[in-house]
């Protein structure tokens, strides 16, 4: 379900009919988490099935690490939370180029073998669901947080739709304590919400879309070698088309959440000058 379509608009006009409904705030966090399935089973509705497992086994392990201290059982559950998570995410982002390497490191070694055809269909937003499930429970095994105490909210922080697909990536931390209290935006915060979300869709639709996005397939599309205005201006084209479409997607998140009371973390603030250091 794409944030510049008129399925998402009419979801999201659901979503805060009953958000901002006289429900009690535990039943519209449920809401919340099934909205956020739903918006996720959209795609592909098997892979939902991929997210619980992420969801519990990180549970699991940061409540593990919150019953004990020695350094052995704690570094076991870090890993199962690992190999779990990194295990998902390799097998669908790197499978291929795994069993590429594979192949050709046997041949190698005289052993020639031809394997299955891979048609393994990548998953939307694995990387960000991923890594912000995975990094609740390092924040655990390092002491920065303690073990959340409701699943509900910690579900809820792994699929939170906004941000589900293609960020920002929100620590626990950050987000877990705004789902302790009813949220309620503000008229002000509502208007600068939906304002942030038109930005993000002239972002995406417009800029990266419509302008950049012509620019590169002619540029890379062409059966001929691109000259040296050309090949710079499909070069500059589609960094502008990368930055564009995330930043969109991610200003469309920050909206949104704001106009139900919740705040993310800046994006894409000036990611062109930043450094590794």
């Amino acid at each position: 379900m794409l944030f510049n379509s008129t399925t998402f608009v009419a979801f999201f006009g659901l979503v805060l009919v009953l958000y901002y409904s006289s429900l009690p705030w535990r039943r519209k966090k449920a809401i919340l988490l099934v909205a956020s399935y739903l918006f996720y089973a959209a795609w592909n509705p098997p892979f939902v099935i991929l997210i619980w497992i992420s969801t519990v086994v990180d549970w699991i392990a940061a409540k593990g690490l919150g019953r004990t201290s020695g350094t052995g059982k704690r570094r076991a559950l870090l890993l199962v939370s690992l190999t779990a998570n990194l295990g998902l995410l390799g097998f669908f982002k790197h499978g291929q180029f795994l069993l590429d390497n594979f192949v050709v490191a046997a041949a190698s070694v005289g052993i020639h073998y031809t394997p299955p055809g891979w048609n393994i269909t990548l998953p939307v937003g694995i990387s960000f669901y991923t890594f912000q499930t995975l990094s609740y429970t390092i924040d655990v095994y390092r002491g920065r947080i303690r073990p959340w105490h409701s699943f509900l909210d910690f579900a809820l922080f792994v699929t939170f739709f906004p941000q589900l697909v293609a960020g920002p990536i929100v620590r626990a931390a950050d987000f877990l304590p705004q789902l302790s209290r009813e949220r309620r935006a503000s008229p002000e915060e509502f208007g600068w919400g939906l304002t942030l979300f038109t930005i993000g869709i002239f972002q995406k639709v417009v800029l990266a879309d419509a302008w950049m996005a012509p620019v590169v397939d002619l540029v890379y599309g062409s059966p001929q070698s691109a000259g040296f205005l050309d090949a710079w201006a499909g070069t500059l084209a589609f960094s502008a088309q990368i930055l564009f479409d995330f930043s969109g997607y991610s200003t469309c998140a920050i909206g949104i959440t704001l106009t139900m009371g919740f705040a993310l973390p800046d994006n894409f603030r000036a990611p062109s000058r930043a450094t590794w250091w």
